[in-house]
């Protein structure tokens, strides 16, 4: 048996010609483009005695690429953990100013019917019920000077930074939701609170089970964080 003459094909071992640019019989590339997959492939060929063909090139691409693309996203999305603010639990706050308005009860004063003489003694009618103003959404509320008592605590937020602003904006969006008696705390002013936080609460009770009542309530709007305090000076 004669041994074929001429170049063989590196992937199957059949014979061609020098100038013939695919195999006849496995249609492996004999002769390598030219640019970037031309060289790329006479790289391959050298490093592994055989090439898969063109198509490679492509596919390398589209994988080299979803990894990136996968790599970005989790550094995006660590970055994005990292810098979210965050909200700590601790045990209550100071008072603060009250951010509406006093309440003001009207009281209607006697009158005189008309034609009784001037200087003769009229008959008192009795003074209307005092009228006060229900609180509105978004109104908040301030923690009675010198009361010790319960309360539902909702957040606490570090005192640095804007960390009075988002306490107010947190504790307005609470009593927008229906939350009572929503107000921001001063930890700092309160023996029973670590200092150094604003603590947004809801409700001023006398008693541990009053507290209770209201954290199931708080809990079942969405605070799924808040808990109960006692607040002493």
């Amino acid at each position: 048996m004669s041994t074929p003459e001429g170049p063989l094909c590196p992937r199957c071992g059949a014979p061609h010609g020098p100038d013939q640019e695919y195999c006849l019989e496995c249609g492996y590339r004999l002769q390598p483009v030219g640019g970037v997959f031309g060289r790329l492939a006479a790289t391959w060929q050298q490093r592994f005695g055989w090439y898969p063909g063109d198509w490679v090139w492509p596919v390398l691409l589209f994988l080299a690429l979803a990894v990136a693309g996968a790599a970005a996203a989790i550094v995006l999305s660590e970055a994005g953990a990292g810098n979210s603010s965050t909200i700590v639990a601790t045990q209550g706050g100071a008072p603060h100013s009250p951010t509406t308005a006093p309440e003001t009860a009207t009281v209607a004063l006697p009158t005189v019917p008309s034609g009784t003489p001037s200087g003769a003694p009229s008959t008192p009618t009795a003074p209307p019920p005092a009228t006060t103003t229900a609180p509105r959404p978004g109104d908040l509320t301030t923690w009675p000077a010198g009361q010790t008592g319960y309360t539902v605590v909702l957040e606490s937020i570090p005192a640095g930074g804007g960390g009075r602003t988002l306490a107010f904006e947190r504790a307005r969006a609470a009593s927008r939701a229906g939350l009572p008696q929503v107000g921001v705390l001063d930890s700092g002013r309160y023996s029973s609170l670590h200092p150094g936080y604003y603590v947004v609460f809801s409700g001023v009770y006398s008693s541990r089970g009053k507290a209770d009542g209201a954290q199931v309530a708080a809990n079942s709007k969405g605070f799924g964080a808040a808990y109960v305090r006692q607040i002493t000076r």
